[in-house]
């Protein structure tokens, strides 16, 4: 899918493990099903609760738009057919850093550091699985809770 960085689907496996810090945020830390990513991320728990042994699908992306076609940041309530439509919790930010092991072996693990507007997020593993993430790239984060 054109626009598309990552996606998987998360195991909440531990949430506020320090202590939470503040009233409406929670630090979440997962683990992902498919590529084994190890995932820390802040999350809005006032407007999208999110427990222990949640599941959910993530998806990083550099647009809103299906086809890929570049977007300027903006939202625009009349926005139709954009991928936001088929998930619940949407965050625009930047990568800040990229961080880890020597790029040329396909081994390295890789950590990339995203901000949404002081919600953090940092997403390690394997860095074939990191490859189109660049320091100053914007990008959206799309969940979607899972039943099972």
């Amino acid at each position: 899918m054109a626009g598309v960085l990552f996606e998987d689907i998360f195991d909440v496996k531990d949430v506020d493990p320090n202590g939470k810090r503040f009233d409406r945020v929670s630090r979440l830390f997962c683990e992902s099903e498919s590529f084994k990513m190890d995932l820390i991320l802040d999350v809005n728990t006032m407007i999208y609760p999110v427990v222990l042994r949640d599941k959910f699908r993530l998806l990083l992306a550099t647009t809103l738009q299906e086809d890929g076609a570049p977007d300027d940041g903006s939202y625009t309530a009349s926005l139709e057919g954009t991928r936001a439509d088929t998930f619940e919790y949407v965050m625009y930010g930047r990568i800040y850093r990229i961080e880890g092991d020597d790029f040329a072996d396909s081994n390295a693990i890789l950590s990339a550091y995203i901000s949404y507007g002081g919600l953090l997020m940092r997403l390690k593993g394997a860095a074939n699985n990191l490859h189109g993430m660049e320091v100053g790239q914007t990008v959206y984060l799309l969940m979607k809770k899972l039943a099972f």
